[in-house]
């Protein structure tokens, strides 16, 4: 039976195995705590209602000496007694204790078992006693101290807030200081259990709001239960020389991570110095690769097959804290080590990385020591999950003035120390990002860094690019796409990737000489010749943020792989209204991403390869970026080809990578692998034969943009949003347009929905179309910008974006209508001869109905999406063949 438990606090994740406690009514007169040994009562001038007091021992047998008699004493005053029984140790308490049994679960992790002990603790309410198994094996169990720590920190105030008092024991010498700090400063009583032949001594560290005087005195366990306070400085002396106190340096606490990775790093060398058949090193190679890589199936059986022992050693080495390393960094590591065996004279041209990553256990950690663990709990749960994130005492805005632990910050300053003053980048890589299944594509933060500056100005720095990284995990778009994917119950733990910026040193601006994102399948074969299969670039000048984010005032450039002479543009005059103009940079000044035109931020940079990147007309015409010269005088298409087919056929999965290209002095470049993930892409082949029927009057019908496989579908529900009426709004009449299509999108339910709209869908800028976000138009089958807002937007600008991921990865179907070409049309008055039903739907809405014509025809049309042919037909109640 699961307790209740109140809405402040997480649900249960594990169910524990005994019946739920009741709560109970104070009963604050009759409690008189005691440890049930008057003489150790004495010693601590008491014990009070809330005390937390940990015992650390050098045996189990010590701490269940002083458990018994507390757990009598809690019998004979009729007092609750509630043990939890984690640990493989034998048990503390007999069945004759009358104490309540549960057993949470820690090999579960430690969120669930968090949520297990809490759920105990706030249906049993106040004053009850409890007795906890040795919480060493906790950190056994997690392999770190510090989530050891996180625990305490997490539950002795709740515990103390609800008059409790608590038995916690710990083995001496046994836990680094990371862990044992949180507990010292957390509890109330911290008190040191040791023998010294053979006679037992209690050492107070810790015993807050009462005598200082006891803290100095260390007390001998006499006969009688009598403690006696030693108070000659030679005793003491001999007492602790013989008391096993390990030394300032802690040298021989060596944690779990260390022991681990020493043991890996024996395998490594004797495998380097040729020692056949190495027992265990595959037990332990596949150990490591738990601990620092999700622990999904498919991720793990491509770490097996590609990486190493010395690959995994060479994480460990470049880790700040400890925990998972996340899917982005996964993604990049194993990405590299594919090509490393499978494409070996491509690795010879990828960039060397010098990256560094973040251990999602420094995140649990700034969670529960800035008091945000329960907050950040509550994200999780499906009702009111956007609640308590806004304002200056909400969740982001307390994660961005979070503080972090000394430790950390030590070694933060390492890395800075090793980068130097080059740029990097801050960016996220969480437990559930970058999957099978569920890309997070645009989901999260990633924010440069241009490190200038006093070592405290860059460091200050780097703490407030993590902090806005872990911020964006309770973004409303992150997770209402948890909410989407089915994923908030999920422990969302952010790792980070810390990377170098690729790029030439020596100016004001900053950038590669080119970036990316390429698709081993392309999802918009805008010609016949284009094999969908083969893969397609989305390539910029400069930083690759004009790639993966919507640049509606701009061009890229799409190179289909199997035929890179093909352009959706067929002049050169459309050429040149399509090419890229204005290029990201980081300003190493201003410390900040800016975007500018690309002829100033490369004028002066002798390495530039302009020959490559530009086409002229003419020799007195203006230069324009077509990367014409590097598509066809270079390897770069091959390149490509052969990175994103290797990669494919490793993950047997579409794959999307991003990637930086710079060119070398000796006429060589580099390609700089950052990202693979698998590609969210549901069909490839789609329906075959897609033709509609000659005869039948068609509503829409669309030439030269569609994205998405081929496809039948019957709309029932046609929302048109009118191109006319829309374009006469300003910009606040267009948001409140948006917001109503993003409630058309929440009633669309089951209902298969086309969307028509003037303009770019999700741009963010409303005088170039519809700023919708993705959860606005999620429940949408069909997609329709009608390119009317402005006569130079063409749809392929979008390839590659976050938005169109999305799109891609609910299996969207995505086309444009160019109303002035010829083979496009609307029939916008036979749409209009449907009722308009959006004040029937929306009443509050009612005042658009000039704007938003909402139809639900009695028999649905019909459309049909041809792909190959880049073709969209919608006809009046036809049905497919």
């Amino acid at each position: 039976m699961i307790p209740t438990v109140p809405p402040t606090v997480p649900p249960t994740a594990t169910a524990p195995t005994a019946t739920a406690p009741t709560a109970t009514a104070p009963t604050s007169s009759a409690f008189a705590p005691t440890t049930g040994l008057p003489g150790l009562d004495a010693m601590l001038r008491g014990v009070a209602r809330g005390d937390n007091i940990v015992w650390q021992v050098q045996a189990l047998d010590d701490y269940r000496a002083l458990v018994l008699p507390y757990a009598r004493a809690a019998r004979a005053q009729g007092r609750r007694l509630i043990y939890f029984r984690f640990a493989a140790h034998p048990p503390l308490l007999g069945d004759d204790s009358g104490a309540e049994v549960f057993t949470p679960h820690a090999e579960d992790g430690f969120d669930a078992f968090v949520d297990q002990v809490h759920s105990v603790i706030e249906a049993a309410g106040r004053e009850t006693m409890y007795v906890f198994d040795c919480l060493s094996e906790l950190a056994e169990a997690w392999l770190s101290d510090r989530m050891l720590g996180n625990f305490f920190r997490l539950t002795c105030p709740r515990l103390f807030d609800l008059d409790t008092v608590t038995y916690f024991g710990v083995l001496r010498h046994r836990h680094a200081r990371a862990g044992m700090d949180m507990i010292t400063e957390t509890t109330q009583y911290l008190l040191d259990v040791f023998r010294c032949r053979g006679r037992l001594y209690i050492r107070p560290i810790k015993v807050q709001h009462r005598s200082a005087a006891a803290m100095n005195l260390i007390h001998a366990w006499e006969p009688g239960e009598r403690f006696r306070a030693v108070a000659d400085s030679g005793t003491v002396a001999e007492i602790l020389a013989g008391s096993g106190w390990p030394g300032l340096e802690d040298e021989q606490i060596r944690s779990h991570w260390q022991q681990l990775f020493d043991q890996a790093r024996t395998f490594a060398a004797l495998r380097a110095a040729e020692v056949p058949e190495l027992a265990g090193e595959a037990v332990a190679f596949a150990r490591l690769a738990r601990l620092l890589f999700p622990d999904e199936a498919g991720l793990q059986d491509l770490i097996a097959r590609y990486l190493n022992l010395d690959d995994l050693l060479a994480v460990r080495a470049r880790m700040i804290g400890i925990g998972t390393i996340g899917g982005k960094a996964a993604g990049m590591l194993i990405a590299r080590a594919v090509v490393r065996r499978d494409a070996p004279a491509l690795h010879a041209r990828l960039e060397a990385h010098d990256s560094f990553h973040v251990g999602s256990e420094v995140f649990d950690t700034f969670f529960v020591i800035n008091g945000l663990w329960w907050m950040r709990r509550r994200q999780r749960e499906a009702e009111g999950f956007l609640h308590g994130l806004d304002g200056e005492d909400g969740a982001r805005a307390r994660i961005l003035r979070g503080r972090f632990p000394e430790s950390t910050l030590r070694q933060f300053e390492g890395m800075l120390d090793y980068f130097g003053e080059w740029p990097f980048i801050v960016r996220s890589s969480s437990r559930l990002e970058d999957r099978y299944g569920n890309a997070f594509a645009g989901q999260y933060d990633s924010v440069f860094c241009a490190n200038r500056g006093t070592r405290e100005e860059r460091l200050a720095a780097l703490l407030d690019a993590v902090r806005q990284v872990y911020a964006s995990t309770l973004s409303e778009s992150a997770l209402r796409y948890r909410q989407r994917r089915g994923l908030l119950d999920e422990h969302e733990q952010m790792a980070l990737l810390i990377m170098r910026v690729s790029g030439t040193a020596g100016g004001r601006w900053f950038n590669p000489h080119a970036a990316g994102v390429g698709l081993s399948v392309n999802p918009y074969p805008w010609n016949p010749r284009i094999d969908m299969k083969a893969g397609v670039v989305r390539l910029v000048a400069g930083l690759g943020t004009r790639a993966v984010d919507r640049a509606d005032d701009d061009y890229t450039r799409l190179i289909a792989l199997d035929a890179p002479e093909l352009r959706p543009e067929t002049s050169f005059g459309a050429i040149a209204r399509h090419a890229q103009r204005r290029m990201d940079s980081l300003d190493l000044e201003r410390g900040e991403v800016i975007s500018g035109p690309f002829a100033e931020l490369v004028r002066g940079h002798a390495d530039f390869p302009l020959a490559l990147f530009t086409t002229r007309e003419a020799e007195d015409r203006p230069a324009f970026l077509t990367f014409d010269g590097l598509i066809a005088r270079t390897g770069f298409v091959a390149d490509l080809r052969t990175l994103l087919g290797v990669l494919h056929a490793a993950y047997a999965h579409p794959v999307e990578i991003e990637f930086a290209l710079n060119f070398v002095p000796d006429g060589g470049y580099r390609i700089n692998l950052l990202q693979c993930r698998p590609m969210q892409v549901r069909s490839v082949e789609g329906v075959q034969g897609v033709e509609p029927p000659v005869d039948a009057p068609r509503l829409v019908e669309a030439r030269g943009a569609v994205i998405g496989p081929s496809r039948v579908i019957r709309p029932e529900r046609i929302v048109l949003v009118r191109p006319a009426a829309f374009a006469a709004l300003d910009q606040s009449g267009r948001l409140a347009v948006t917001r109503v299509l993003g409630r058309l999108n929440a009633l669309a339910g089951e209902r298969c929905v086309l969307m028509l709209g003037p303009g770019r869908w999700g741009s963010k800028d409303p005088f170039l179309g519809i700023p919708v976000l993705f959860s606005e138009i999620n429940h949408v089958a069909a997609l329709c910008e009608i390119v009317a807002m402005h006569e130079h937007l063409v749809p392929d600008v979008s390839l590659g974006t976050h938005f169109l991921n999305e799109l891609i990865e609910a299996d969207l179907l995505y086309f444009a209508l160019f109303p002035k070409m010829a083979g496009n049309a609307l029939d916008e008055a036979a749409i209009l001869r449907w009722s308009n039903r959006l004040g029937e739907l929306l009443p509050d809405d009612a005042d658009w109905s000039a704007v938003v014509h909402v139809a639900d025809p009695a028999r649905a049309p019909t459309l049909y999406a041809d792909a190959p042919g880049q073709r969209v037909v919608v006809v009046e109640g036809a049905v497919a063949a």
